[in-house]
C-alpha cells in the first residue's frame, strides 16, 4: 500500500501548491486533486464489487482494469463531475484530471519486468511506453519522498511564502 499513500501525498502536494499559487483554488479543493490521484486505482474495487449483476445486464464480461488508463481516468473524472454543482464543475474536472495525470506519471516510472509501462493511452492507443524503472510499487522510499514534499508544500501554503495570483476577468 505504499503506492496508494504516495499517490495521495503527491496529489496533496500538487493541490496545495496550486492553492498557494491561484486564488481560485481554495484549500478545500485540494481534496479534488487527491481524489483524482487515486482515481486510476478505483480498479482495485474489483474484489469488493461482484461483476455478475453487471454482466447479466450488459450481456458480456466486465473488467475494472481499463479504469487504470487514460480513457478510464477521463470516464471517472467526467462521471465524478456530475456530482458537483454546475458552477464548480469546470474547476473540479481540471483539478481531478491533474490528480489523475500525476498518478499516471508516477506509474510510468515504476520498474516492470518487461521494461514497458502499461497501455497508458488506451483506448486512443495501445502503445506501451518504456518504463522509467525508478521504483517498485512496494518500495517505501517514494512514500517518504512524497511525505517530505507534502510537508514542504503545506509549509509553503501555511506560512505564505507565495502570494496567490488573482484572476483579472
Amino acid at each position: 500500500m505504499p503506492d496508494l499513500l504516495t499517490h495521495v501525498l503527491v496529489g496533496y502536494s500538487i493541490g496545495t501548491l496550486l492553492s498557494a499559487r491561484y486564488e481560485q483554488v481554495r484549500t478545500a479543493q485540494v481534496t479534488l486533486v487527491m481524489v483524482g490521484a487515486l482515481s486510476p486505482d478505483f480498479r482495485k474495487i474489483a474484489p469488493l464489487l461482484p461483476t455478475t449483476p453487471l454482466e447479466l445486464v450488459t450481456g458480456g464480461p466486465i473488467s475494472w482494469t481499463p479504469l487504470h488508463t487514460f480513457g478510464g481516468s477521463v470516464l471517472v473524472v467526467l462521471l465524478g463531475s456530475l456530482l458537483i454543482a454546475p458552477e464548480y464543475r469546470r474547476r473540479a474536472v481540471v483539478l481531478t484530471a491533474i490528480g489523475a495525470a500525476s498518478h499516471h506519471v508516477l506509474d510510468v516510472a515504476l520498474l516492470t519486468a518487461t521494461g514497458e509501462a502499461y497501455a497508458v493511452f488506451f483506448p486512443i492507443s495501445t502503445y506501451r511506453p518504456p518504463s522509467l524503472g525508478l521504483y517498485l510499487s512496494t518500495d517505501r522510499w517514494p512514500a517518504a519522498v512524497a511525505g517530505v514534499l507534502a510537508a514542504s508544500s503545506w509549509a509553503v501554503r501555511r506560512y505564505g511564502i507565495t502570494e496567490p495570483v488573482q484572476r483579472s476577468d
